[in-house]
């Protein structure tokens, strides 16, 4: 019987198949980008999980599909008039978006499954592997609930739907990027309190910064005030101007100029804490914690630049998608740094060696 030596991986397959996942996950925010660029994300009116997997396949289909569309407002309001040919581009996008999410389940599953009869997971990584399935369960259920908002009164879909189908989407991801990280057996990184700490801060900020511009995307926020570094004349707005909505707390959500002087300010927050984080890093002579640190903070720059070509040019589709993918970028490093510091538990482990020829 041939077994499988210490000093190899054990879990190569998990690997590549967690790699393939996180992959199609990324492929999946950048597709919903562009639904929602595209302002396609209402063309498709009912939720069929099954069945919604096959598009209209006959000019009679196309047109009952037609027909369920012109019942909602946006139709009435914005697309009046609107042939079926261009009602067809607009359902592609959405379908295809659908149509990722139900892959994306099933190259999930289906691989999780085998490697459950096949045996060799720990229970710590079981537990984890359940709980990124069952998030991803909810996700399909986020997507129909934001779809929803935009189907009776609205003319797009509610932009507190549409962040928290968004956040959802990449903490599944960040929970897979970590877990990744944490089938490789490697000794913790000596390094002080302050830079565990603000490694941690890091991913936190870098997910309401994902928040707000989700924010900004379902508001169009984007395509209003295109200047740069002054917003509404000014580098920080007039507070009436800012906070004129009631109660206050609305503008937070609600109030265009608002949500996108929020997304500016905790940018530049997040720069300038990569940037410390990355001085205090090299200082350490941390290792690969410095080396990881100034990439974390090259990618928050590129960030940052595409983030004001995109603003300044009114909302390409090109950079937007581009902005949209580096954001992935910095959350994927930003986690990483945070695993390399964190501390590890002496007994935490995620693989052990089993026989090759060992089945369950």
């Amino acid at each position: 019987m041939t077994t499988i030596s210490a000093s190899s991986d054990p879990h190569r397959a998990v690997r590549w198949w967690l790699i393939s996942v996180a992959a199609l996950i990324a492929l999946m925010v950048l597709v919903g980008g562009a639904t929602r660029l595209t302002e396609s994300g209402l063309s498709i009116v009912e939720w069929k999980p099954v069945t919604g997997s096959v598009p209209p396949l006959t000019e009679t289909q196309w047109t009952e599909a037609f027909e369920a569309y012109k019942k909602i407002p946006q139709y009435r309001q914005l697309n009046a008039g609107m042939s079926l040919s261009d009602f067809k581009t607009i359902f592609w996008w959405e379908w295809s978006h659908r149509l990722l999410g139900r892959f994306i389940g099933v190259a999930y599953l289906l691989p999780f499954l085998f490697f459950l009869w096949r045996g060799g997971l720990s229970s710590e990584l079981k537990r984890r592997l359940w709980l990124l399935f069952g998030l991803g369960a909810l996700q399909g259920a986020v997507g129909w609930w934001m779809v929803a908002s935009g189907l009776s009164e609205r003319v797009e879909v509610s932009q507190y739907r549409l962040a928290t189908h968004l956040v959802l989407a990449l903490l599944i991801f960040a929970g897979i990027v970590w877990t990744l990280r944490r089938l490789g057996a490697r000794q913790g990184i000596v390094v002080s309190v302050r830079l565990k700490f603000t490694s941690a801060v890091l991913v936190v900020v870098t997910f309401v910064q994902l928040y707000l511009g989700a924010l900004v995307a379902g508001l169009r926020a984007g395509r209003a005030y295109n200047t740069w570094p002054e917003i509404d004349g000014a580098f920080i707005p007039s507070g009436a101007r800012l906070w004129f909505e009631t109660p206050w707390w609305r503008n937070l959500f609600d109030n265009v100029l608002t949500v996108q002087f929020e997304h500016r300010m905790t940018a530049y927050a997040l720069f300038a804490l990569a940037l410390l984080h990355a001085i205090d890093a090299v200082r350490s002579r941390a290792g690969t914690a410095a080396s990881g640190a100034v990439w974390l903070f090259a990618a928050v720059s590129l960030q940052a630049a595409l983030g004001i070509l995109t603003l300044l040019n009114q909302v390409p589709m090109g950079l937007a998608l581009a902005h949209q993918a580096v954001a992935i970028l910095v959350l994927t490093l930003a986690v990483m740094q945070a695993e390399r510091l964190a501390a590890r538990r002496s007994t935490e482990t995620y693989s052990r060696v089993v026989p090759a020829s060992q089945a369950g």
